[in-house]
């Protein structure tokens, strides 16, 4: 079994699905999809999904997606608003900023 609560990108779906029908792997639980962005952030439930990755897998039965909610947690949110404003003011200050992306 995998389970992907990390990033989209961490696993190679395609290659999830072949693992998948040869039994390499005997479940997958995904909170998070490579793609997810044209999938999840809207209403999609009148539409034909395009992603033909996405509707192999989520038409398996040893597989589970859950929507990736992680990142609204109270806790997440002032982690992240007090890194960046941390980030802010060591550039502000000239000081050197460990999670500055040159």
């Amino acid at each position: 079994m995998i389970i992907n609560t990390s990033r989209g990108g961490l696993i190679d779906s395609q290659a999830a699905i072949e693992a998948l029908k040869t039994q390499k792997i005997g479940a997958l639980g995904m909170d998070v999809y490579e793609n997810e962005r044209d999938l999840f952030f809207e209403d999609k439930s009148n539409d034909v999904i395009q992603d033909d990755v996405f509707r192999r897998l989520s038409a398996c039965h040893n597989v589970l997606f859950t929507g990736h909610q992680a990142f609204l947690t109270a806790e997440a949110l002032i982690s992240i608003s007090e890194t960046t404003l941390g980030n802010l003011q060591q550039l502000e200050n000239g000081e050197a900023c460990p999670n500055e992306i040159v």
